[in-house]
């Protein structure tokens, strides 16, 4: 089964280094990111824990919540968080799924049974308040994934849910953002009384809205 742009993301309830969670009910009424990771002890992914743990904080005041899976056990998890620790500098201070059925991993159509039917592709869902899958990201085992990337993609999936607004390539917070086509130029006239910069007649720029909360 696979998953796509908008679907709801499954629920589940699942073992993790903070406990046991229900999927749904421990997002509350925030965003979630769950990333999958191959193994425990392989080493483009220590990396990478510790550099979603570095940016935590900076997901936390956009109310997104971070969570990471992977198909070994507890045991594992929890001597591979101190490797990490002291190789990175951060303490992974997320949960880490233990999904040693690989019942998430197989929910979420992760497994890669091209390199192996019990490695999980490295896999990044950004999910909504509302439970729908919102952005997906699939790196291949040799290539890390860039977290500063990824708290773009929340900035940008952030804002475009709360104005018809779009983000231009490479945008980041505070450039200017574009008037989705939808919106006429009366009903956009509305919107940004302050008017907006017509580079075409369907590319309308204005500077960025002042964010809602989260």
């Amino acid at each position: 089964m696979s998953i796509r742009l908008g679907d709801i993301a499954p629920d589940f309830i699942a073992e993790t280094t903070q406990g046991s969670i229900n999927f749904h009910e421990w997002m509350e009424d925030g965003w979630a990111i769950l990333f999958s990771h191959p193994r425990d002890f392989t080493p483009v992914c220590t990396t990478e824990l510790g550099e979603a743990a570095r940016l935590k904080d900076k997901f936390a005041t956009r109310h997104v919540k971070l969570i990471g899976l992977s198909v070994d056990d507890l045991k594992n998890h929890e001597s591979w968080l101190k490797d990490i620790e002291a190789s990175q500098g951060y303490e992974v201070n997320y949960p880490i799924i233990a999904d040693s059925d690989k019942k998430i991993a197989a929910v979420y159509d992760m497994i890669h049974p091209e390199v192996d039917d019990t490695f999980t592709v490295r896999t990044v869902f950004v999910i909504g308040p509302d439970k729908r899958v919102k952005l997906m990201l699939t790196y291949p085992m040799a290539t890390g994934r860039n977290f500063e990337e990824i708290l773009r993609v929340v900035d940008s999936l952030q804002l475009t849910a709360d104005y018809q607004v779009a983000t231009p390539a490479n945008w980041m917070q505070g450039d200017e953002v574009i008037i989705v086509p939808s919106v006429s130029d009366e009903e956009a006239q509305k919107a940004f009384p302050d008017g907006w910069r017509s580079d075409l007649s369907y590319l309308r720029m204005v500077p960025e809205p002042k964010h809602k909360h989260h």
